[in-house]
């Protein structure tokens, strides 16, 4: 499967192992958690990297998590 790589880019996907999971209709392309995880005080910590992200897209992760 090739993804293009501005949609790379914009999400913040890098070579590397990933997850292919069914999502409805579609599919979903996660990367596999490496060894920039971290666990802090009881929370999975993931080092930063890639595009940063606006408000309004942690707004929306925030929401999903909430449904």
């Amino acid at each position: 499967m090739v993804i293009p790589r501005a949609l790379r880019d914009e999400v913040g996907l890098r070579p590397g192992e990933v997850e292919l999971t069914r999502d409805g209709a579609g599919l979903r392309i996660e990367p596999v958690a490496g060894e920039g995880l971290a666990e802090e005080q009881g929370l999975l910590v993931i080092a930063a990297g890639g595009p940063a992200m606006t408000d309004r897209e942690v707004q929306a992760l925030r929401d999903a998590v909430q449904r």
